[in-house]
């Protein structure tokens, strides 16, 4: 038979559960493996931005390189340097544009954003598109023809200041670390919430081989 079991009175009951720690270890250990959890998706989402970031700099060189030696995206950009108003008639053909104020003609900056119809824009998208992070297209190129006088000569080739910005990209978090993180300190969190990366920007001078297609 088994011995039988006295009830203890109330009070002495509650006294005892007050003094029972046997749950205590589960209990730290929950808050310790939540916040380990945390650090190590923290370390793995921080390390991919870095390598993210890194990434569209060397995707963005890597643009500006071909498109300074491909025909440009943008219209408007002529294919020669013209007179300026300070060219008179005796500076002959051949005078570099830096020789005075206004020898070349500056037909002014010609912008626009990248299209896939667009031959030189889609050579660039397909070298580069493997750096960039999931949401990028053709459009988040822009491309940027600026006179330099520095650059060409009267009546040679235009060669610009090519400028291409890497723009409207964003990061993706594998991990919500503002939920996880929520237990801790009581209250959610953006941290983990997609994140736009800041656009990013290169310029070269432009080639003469911009006017043809194997650079």
């Amino acid at each position: 038979m088994k011995p039988l079991r006295l009830r203890l009175p109330l009070p002495a009951r509650l006294r005892h559960f007050a003094r029972d720690e046997s749950g205590a270890t589960l209990v730290e250990f929950a808050l310790v493996v939540l916040l380990f959890l945390f650090l190590m998706f923290a370390i793995i989402d921080f390390g991919r931005l870095a390598h993210t970031w890194a990434a569209a700099q060397k995707a963005t060189q890597i643009a500006a390189r071909i498109a300074a030696v491909r025909p440009p995206v943008c219209a408007g950009v002529p294919a020669m340097n013209g007179r300026g108003p300070a060219a008179a008639a005796n500076v002959s053909f051949g005078t570099l544009c830096r020789a005075g104020g206004g020898i070349c003609a500056d037909p002014g900056p010609a912008s626009c954003s990248g299209v896939a119809a667009n031959p030189t824009t889609a050579e660039i998208f397909a070298q580069i598109r493997p750096l960039l992070p999931a949401g990028a297209t053709e459009g988040s190129l822009r491309f940027t023809y600026r006179f330099d006088p520095n650059l060409g000569f009267l009546g040679g080739p235009y060669v610009p200041m090519v400028t291409v910005d890497l723009q409207g990209l964003q990061f993706e978090f594998v991990s919500n670390l503002g939920r996880m993180i929520a237990p801790l300190t009581g209250q959610q969190t953006t941290l983990g919430a997609n994140i736009p990366l800041p656009r990013m920007s290169i310029s070269v001078p432009g080639e003469d081989l911009a006017l043809g297609t194997a650079g």
